[in-house]
């Protein structure tokens, strides 16, 4: 692959390379904000990345350079995490040579998961180049929560590989307090070397449009759920809960549009044709911006339906967020986290079945004064504070003190949407 001319290495414009390996860019709205957030206040930005469907190995985008690798088969068990991180590491290490050698990076920013990058972060650190670790998730609570494991060899070493992440960081950008406070616990890191950008999506690109009653087809209401449908999304809660409101209560009335993909997206669908909800239920697969705006601007409630468990109380669900940009009122079930981000936006199911969700969206579909409400504040808590605008400022003011002036360390954002 042909490398493009490098643009001028001058003082304040520093070359930040970003590696994410869960997801290909700009399908990774964070990482994309932040890319382009980089740019924006006059950083150079180079992204390494899998490939998606389709995708060149590389490409220029919004002054964003972009490289991708072929990924590696999708398959499951312990084995075959093994080999994808591996072989990932090593695509994403020479790539990363490749690129250093023609424009030297300043700084690398890390997004997990896994948590390995910090031993290739290791070999540039000698160069005088920065690591930042942007704290997506937490892989040991996904390993908890997964396989109900609280002990054994493969927890103590996603521990360990955790803890070495942090402590190769010279900054940590955590997305909500409570990953700070695992920054700050397990990775014995202090609150000045801690940075909390939330994932709030962008009120300027993601807003309510006119409904589109196609969307609907034949029902008079809409249930959306969108993003990832792993393990532990809980996207099977959706259709438990579509099984019993259509077949057991008779809310023919009621359908359920799934908007995205992931590893249990053809698990799902053998699930929604076993439960005969086929028509029903509409799975859209991957979609554009102009899609996700059009089925959250005609449905009427948008669903969490992540179940409790240690990963999801401590994380912060974009989707919750981007139900709110588009003003539509959410169903979930009560997290610690999604509570501090949607407050009184949502409905949360008091107990953590089946049963209760479903009452919570039936419920609120029977109610479109409090869904009209909700939704209203959904959007107003992302204009003022969830969205990406605040957070931009925060995030690119990290490095702004790594390489050029010293700045507050943070704004204090964390304003509550039940104000």
């Amino acid at each position: 692959m042909a490398f493009p001319a490098a643009l001028p290495a001058r003082p304040g414009h520093e070359h930040i390379g970003i590696i994410v390996q869960n997801l290909p860019v700009p399908l990774d709205r964070r990482v994309w904000n932040e890319c382009q957030a980089l740019v924006a206040a006059g950083y150079r930005v180079s992204v390494i990345c899998p490939k998606g469907p389709g995708d060149p190995s590389f490409q220029e985008l919004d002054g964003v350079r972009i490289h991708k690798y072929a990924p590696p088969p999708a398959k499951e068990g312990l084995a075959a995490f093994v080999y994808e991180s591996g072989y990932c590491w090593l695509r994403t290490a020479h790539l990363a040579r490749r690129i250093h050698r023609h424009e030297p990076f300043d700084a690398i920013q890390a997004c997990n998961p896994p948590d390995t990058f910090w031993a290739l972060a290791s070999l540039f650190k000698p160069l005088g180049v920065r690591f930042v670790f942007d704290h997506h998730d937490l892989c040991p609570e996904i390993y908890r929560s997964r396989f109900d494991r609280h002990d054994g060899p493969a927890l103590r070493l996603l521990l360990a590989l955790e803890r070495a992440t942090f402590a190769t960081a010279d900054h940590v950008i955590s997305t909500n307090e409570s990953y700070r406070k695992v920054a700050m616990t397990r990775g014995r890191r202090r609150w000045d070397e801690t940075t909390v950008v939330r994932s709030g999506p962008d009120p300027s690109r993601l807003y309510p449009v006119a409904p589109d009653p196609a969307v609907k087809g034949d029902h008079a209401h809409l249930c959306a759920y969108l993003g990832i449908m792993g393990h532990q999304d809980g996207v099977d809660m959706v259709l438990r809960a579509a099984n019993l409101i259509v077949h057991e209560w008779g809310r023919t009335d009621i359908g359920f549009a799934l908007l995205g993909f992931g590893d249990c997206l053809e698990d799902l669908r053998t699930l929604s044709h076993d439960l005969d909800l086929d028509d029903h239920v509409t799975f859209t697969g991957r979609v554009d911006l102009d899609e996700i705006r059009r089925y959250l601007s005609s449905a009427d409630v948008g669903l969490s339906p992540d179940p409790r468990s240690p990963f999801n109380d401590a994380s912060t669900m974009n989707k919750t967020m981007e139900y709110m940009a588009c003003a539509l009122p959410v169903v979930a079930f009560d997290l610690h986290e999604t509570r501090v981000s949607a407050g009184n936006a949502a409905v949360y199911a008091p107990d953590d079945d089946v049963v209760s969700f479903a009452k919570s969206i039936v419920g609120l579909i029977d109610d479109p004064e409090t869904r009209a409400a909700m939704g209203a504040r959904g959007r107003q808590a992302v204009e003022l504070w969830l969205g990406w605008p605040p957070q931009a400022e925060t995030y690119t003011g990290v490095y702004d003190r790594l390489f050029r002036r010293e700045i507050p360390i943070e704004h204090d954002l964390t304003v509550s949407v039940d104000a």
